[in-house]
């Protein structure tokens, strides 16, 4: 436990990333565009490691991917990592990279393996041969921690994770606190509720795939019996999240921890859907429930506290706010897709 809280280290440093070199895996994804956006905003070096070109990408979109080093290749060659810390003497690394769709997860497990699991233990060993990496971010996920009775999950609760997609995560959990505890690597991991906002192109996901449909004036398709329960986080709230947790990393004590971060308001799959219908302009549509899922926790939802004790760190959007701007983003989206453009 760290001996003073770490919210004073972040307090007043807003040139805190001004010129800072960072390095961020899976920037094209959904939170990779944005907390690599928030970082070019904050005047940071920012160095973007792409594997497959995705032109609807929020990073596209933004414009932002012009304005970041782009290092073309897979999180899983060494000999590329190695080379992207050390010509761009990067100092802090998001790592995100990663396989992060469930069905494919099950699908083709050791493709999700090879980039979850062994992507991040090759990212880990990078930085510790380097030796200039003075903060590193992992990526975990609630999905690590697994099934369990007791819920929110605390940072304390087993790591209990039973498919492919959630061992994956509690496998790239586990190495990074081995090489902070280890080696004194100055890594830290994020679980991280289920994330939604603009960027977000899975259309099989719930928040995308509802808002798609009410979009076009169609009947959202629940593929559970929309009684799952989640933690649903914006991702802007996400990014702050882990630019907050990475200034924190000053203090060594923090190195090896894990951090929740989630809006600690558990919703259905159902409520979820039925607060995307009541914000869009079709409020009567009803949902088509299949009841066709497999591998489904029946509930998942996270306790923030130790991120609001030791970090400061509250959600800024309620669910109903965040709803409405993502709505927005996907109307965009469409509307310019439609004619071929972007936004």
């Amino acid at each position: 436990m760290a001996t003073r809280s770490a919210v004073e280290s972040v307090v007043n440093m807003g040139d805190f990333w001004r010129d800072r070199p960072v390095l961020v895996t899976g920037c094209t994804g959904i939170l990779g565009s944005w907390l690599t956006q928030a970082l070019v905003a904050k005047g940071a070096d920012v160095v973007g490691l792409v594997r497959d070109w995705a032109p609807h990408s929020q990073l596209i979109l933004s414009g932002t991917y012009e304005r970041i080093h782009v290092v073309r290749g897979d999180v899983a060659d060494y000999a590329l990592l190695e080379r992207a810390l050390v010509e761009y003497e990067v100092e802090t690394v998001f790592h995100l990279a990663a396989q992060t769709i469930v069905t494919i997860a099950n699908r083709a497990p050791l493709s999700t393996f090879e980039t979850n699991i062994k992507g991040t233990w090759l990212l880990l060993e990078a930085a510790r041969r380097v030796g200039t990496v003075g903060r590193l971010v992992v990526a975990s996920s609630d999905k690590a921690y697994g099934p369990h009775t007791q819920l929110p999950y605390t940072e304390k609760a087993p790591l209990q994770a039973c498919h492919p997609y959630d061992v994956s995560k509690a496998c790239a959990d586990m190495l990074t606190r081995a090489y902070a505890v280890s080696f004194g690597l100055p890594a830290v991991v994020t679980r991280c509720a289920n994330l939604y906002g603009g960027g977000d192109l899975n259309w099989n996901r719930i928040v995308p795939g509802t808002m798609r449909a009410v979009l076009y004036g169609e009947r959202p398709i629940i593929r559970s019996d929309g009684s799952p329960v989640r933690d649903y986080l914006y991702v802007r709230d996400a990014v702050a999240g882990y630019l907050r947790l990475a200034e924190a990393l000053d203090d060594a004590t923090l190195y090896g921890q894990a951090f929740n971060f989630g809006m600690d308001d558990p919703q259905s799959v159902l409520d979820i859907v039925r607060a995307i219908i009541a914000i869009s302009d079709h409020p009567d549509l009803e949902p088509i429930i299949l009841n066709q899922t497999s591998n489904e926790i029946q509930a998942q939802y996270l306790s923030s506290e130790k991120a609001n004790r030791l970090l400061g760190w509250r959600p800024a959007w309620s669910l109903s706010a965040a709803l409405r701007e993502t709505l927005e983003w996907y109307q965009r989206f469409l509307e310019h897709k439609a004619r071929g453009g972007s936004l």
